[in-house]
């Protein structure tokens, strides 16, 4: 049998997990002119939910993760890769002609894809502005494309302004859709709600909470049936109760539940054997975290794991609402309606090692 259960890529066909609304929402909204900005911690399944709805809408689409560019040169290289896989390049040659630093472009015999590079040392503003423009002159306004940018927030990062010059081009663009995700809500909050920001109201911002429990147990509970004919129904709680609906995590731990019910069919308790072996296999991990953290951050963490209130007047409220911020950004504390940890398996080794 096969594990019902799937996390750590793109979740897709059964393996998804509900987001009706979500999905009819953006699929829906694609076909406007418009664009769209989604919002959400890591792991919440954004990207599984952005790529199932564009190709529900039926439209062509490209997409890049910020998080794995290094530079103007490389994003500019990466969009051109995506778009030769929607567009040969016999096909669009003739808009390759115009651009001012001519890429080199190879494919691989083995897998036959196609290899996008430009010389080093080239002024990356002005790769940016022929790649956009290129995808730009290659659709109309009957035969839009979706260009996905995930993990938007890193436009910060690449390089100074890359966000001006973007937007620049962006606004001018009528044949382009952009769904811009991100993670970080702070950061992706001040590019799309100040003022004084490029991005300012870009696009129609959403924001992706965790899954309604109703939903989320009704898909464990279709799935453990076979496992567990007869406490299904409570095994899926239990899997909800210990990751808060996370939606990573509760398909992480249904997948080991489900594996060890299957391969040790006499384990008495699958799903405490299943944490104890996830907290096991990631130790080292955890352990080196812990080693990097600076001793505010490991109380605080230490205090969300117990669950003790942080106004104990062991630090000031500004030391503790700044160093809030920064393990939020970093991806190891999300809020929504309180401060927790948002990895549950970290949280038990935190309390198992005191």
């Amino acid at each position: 049998m096969e594990n019902p259960f799937k996390f750590g890529t793109i979740v897709e066909a059964e393996y998804f997990t509900d987001r009706v609304n979500e999905v009819a929402y953006i699929s829906q909204f694609v076909n406007s002119a418009n664009h769209l900005i989604l919002i959400s911690p890591r792991r919440f399944g954004k990207s599984s939910v952005v790529a199932k709805a564009v190709k529900k809408s039926g439209r062509k689409y490209m997409t890049v993760n910020l998080q794995q560019v290094t530079s103007v040169a490389d994003l500019s290289a990466k969009l051109l890769k995506e778009f030769f896989k929607i567009h040969p390049l016999e096909r669009v040659r003739h808009l390759i002609t115009h651009f001012r630093v001519i890429p080199t472009i190879s494919t691989n015999a083995v897998t036959g894809s196609m290899d996008v590079s430009f010389q080093p040392g080239t002024d990356g503003a002005v790769l940016l502005e022929d790649v956009l423009t290129l995808i730009e002159k290659a659709h109309t306004e009957q035969d839009r494309i979706i260009v996905v940018l995930d993990e938007f927030q890193e436009i910060r990062d690449i390089a100074p302004k890359l966000d001006r010059q973007m937007r620049a081009i962006m606004q001018q663009q009528k044949h382009i859709n952009y769904i811009l995700l991100g993670s970080q809500e702070s950061m992706m909050t001040d590019i799309f709600e100040n003022k004084k920001s490029p991005f300012y109201h870009f696009g129609e911002l959403m924001r992706l909470g965790k899954l309604p429990r109703e939903d989320f147990h009704r898909y464990l509970t279709e799935r453990l049936a076979s496992c567990f004919p007869d406490s299904h129904d409570e095994m899926a709680g239990r899997i909800l109760d210990y990751t808060a609906c996370h939606p990573y995590y509760s398909q992480q731990l249904a997948a080991n539940v489900w594996q060890i019910s299957v391969l040790q069919p006499e384990t008495e308790d699958a799903m405490t054997a299943a944490i104890d072996q996830i907290v096991l296999a990631h130790g080292l991990d955890y352990e080196r975290l812990w080693m990097n953290f600076n001793r505010t951050n490991k109380w605080i963490l230490q205090r969300l794991a117990a669950e003790k209130p942080l106004q104990s007047g062991e630090h000031r409220t500004s030391t503790i609402y700044s160093a809030l911020k920064r393990l939020q950004k970093d991806g190891y504390v999300i809020y929504s309606d309180r401060y927790e940890l948002e990895d549950p398996f970290f949280k038990a080794w935190l309390l198992a090692n005191g």
